[in-house]
């Protein structure tokens, strides 16, 4: 494999707000159900319980993408391969407005899930274009739009379903990667940087992993947190929507929003590790994340207390993301798209897991079982942050 050749020009500050665009415009797509799960059951005449393994399935294809398309960013023409992932996930979301079933709907989901990986292709090509001194503030921009785009997905969903019905928000959806793909036809052409084949590509991801203890160690961190963010989200709906808060679509959409405080008082978490905090906030940004749910857990009844909880959530979960990509980026310069695949792929493996299991405790113990289960993860993710303390302070090698 070649690595990509440094680059000494300062990327242009608007092909950096494109490559944001796009980000955000695409990983929109495994997002817009959660809100609207509710709406999509009385309509299919099918259980939350089903309905919900449509916003899992859409996690479970997005960590398919991400593990078997992302590398392919190293071997194909990343412009080329990314107006092919559009178009794609263009059809699968037309394929969802007009689902008659669950089950097709769910299929659908996991199609555009796998195609929406795009923004996860965009930060490795924004780390090629970008000069030495400039690749953190490049990377992170991609990301906040990336981040954005999670966060509005859900209000734009709800505004949608209010005025126009839940089928309405998969026909804009699909619309806004026809959008999408011009955006990527203005990005420059690069020629890929490796030759080697597909499947030693691939092979080289889990070298990365058996030799990266670093690499390790975060993929725990990042997955134990990002399974409570599914946990989470999954099930927000079915409260907000039931009998205690009675909320329509539109504000269900706009009480995410909260979500945004968090995610960007987390871009604090980027300085500090800047200045060599990284390893240490990582505890804190965990512990954090379970301990929001007790907040969370207390707001069955109380939106305030619901609203902080989630602005603190949201502060730990990406507060230990961006702790993460600043300790593992760095360990292999000319492998930044499989670091990249290693850790993501897992990250949202998690997040379905986590989406699955929120289902199931939602039906058998209710909202306090939702919150026992989301603490769960980042309390054990304390723990192992505790571990590796004890294992720095042993004097043991990394």
């Amino acid at each position: 494999m070649h690595s990509e050749l440094p680059t000494t020009t300062r990327m242009n500050g608007r092909l950096v707000g494109i490559m944001a665009v796009i980000s955000g415009l695409v990983v929109a797509n495994s997002y817009y159900a959660q809100p609207l799960v509710g709406a999509i059951a009385d309509s299919l005449d099918a259980s939350m319980t089903r309905v919900g393994l449509v916003v899992t399935a859409s996690q479970v294809g997005y960590a398919i993408g991400l593990a078997f398309l992302v590398p392919l960013g190293d071997m194909i023409q990343r412009r080329k391969l990314m107006t092919w992932m559009l178009a794609v996930t263009c059809a699968s979301l037309v394929v969802m407005a007009v689902a008659p079933s669950w089950q097709v709907l769910a299929c659908a989901a996991m199609v555009a899930g796998v195609g929406s990986v795009v923004g996860q292709v965009l930060v490795p090509f924004a780390a090629s274009l970008a000069a030495e001194e400039e690749r953190g503030r490049v990377i992170g921009n991609v990301m906040t739009g990336l981040l954005l785009g999670i966060l509005l997905s859900r209000v734009v969903a709800g505004l949608i379903a209010q005025v126009a019905g839940w089928r309405a928000v998969f026909v804009v959806a699909a619309i806004l990667m026809v959008v999408a793909a011009l955006l990527v036809r203005t990005l420059p052409v690069a020629p890929p940087c490796a030759t080697s084949s597909y499947r030693a590509l691939l092979a080289s991801v889990f070298e990365l992993i058996r030799e990266e203890p670093v690499l390790r160690w975060r993929i725990g961190y990042g997955t134990l947190t990002y399974a409570s963010f599914g946990v989470f989200w999954t099930s927000i709906g079915f409260l907000l929507s039931g009998p205690g808060y009675g909320w329509s679509d539109a504000r269900i959409g706009l009480f995410t929003l909260v979500g945004v405080a968090g995610a960007l008082a987390a871009r604090l978490a980027g300085t500090l590790a800047d200045r060599g905090y990284a390893q240490r906030q990582t505890g804190w940004f965990v512990a954090l994340t379970a301990l929001s749910f007790v907040l969370v857990a207390l707001g069955e009844h109380n939106v305030f207390l619901l609203a902080v909880g989630v602005a603190l959530l949201d502060l730990g979960i990406q507060g230990t993301h961006i702790s993460n990509q600043s300790l593992f980026y760095p360990l292999r310069p000319d492998a930044r798209s499989r670091l990249n695949t290693a850790y993501m792929t897992t990250y949202f493996m998690a997040g379905s897991i986590g989406s699955a299991l929120s289902v199931l405790a939602y039906t058998q113990a209710g909202w306090t079982g939702v919150c026992v289960l989301g603490a769960g993860f980042p309390t054990i993710g304390f723990g192992l942050w505790l571990a590796e303390q004890r294992k720095h302070r042993s004097g043991s090698p990394r």
